[in-house]
């Protein structure tokens, strides 16, 4: 490979990277419309409060059970699950059968495409609801 061709493919590279980065950025826009299922009951942000549901500041990598100040059931309290994103995956598509007992009253989302974007839309909010 010459010099030139080696300029191009790093070029192509970083432009891929670039791409990719503003597909990240669409799919939490696209997650923000998916969330409004969600925004009935639970709040994202610096001024989120808990209401129906907790609130799901820093949710990838909590405990289930753990928000302060929220009156979790039991079931939820004591499944034993730390929310990574293969859980919420599976639990947002059904909940009551991940979490048998939970008092989420939800009948999911099941399209892909969509927890996709619902994921990368919640990972930009820390635990203080500040954006990543």
């Amino acid at each position: 490979m010459t010099f030139k061709h080696s300029w191009a493919a790093a070029a192509a590279l970083a432009l891929a990277g670039l791409a990719s980065g503003q597909a990240l950025a669409q799919d939490a826009e696209a997650g923000e419309k998916v969330f409004a299922k969600c925004r009935a009951c639970h709040q994202v942000g610096e001024t989120a409060k808990n209401g129906v549901g907790p609130k799901l500041n820093g949710l990838i990598g909590r405990a289930a059970g753990s928000v302060e100040g929220y009156n979790y059931s039991e079931a939820n309290k004591g499944s034993g699950l730390t929310w990574d994103e293969a859980t919420f995956r599976e639990y947002i598509k059904n909940p009551r059968a991940k979490v048998p007992g939970t008092k989420m009253i939800f009948a999911g989302i099941t399209n892909e495409k969509d927890i996709d974007n619902l994921v990368a839309y919640l990972k930009q909010y820390d635990k203080d609801g500040k954006k990543i």
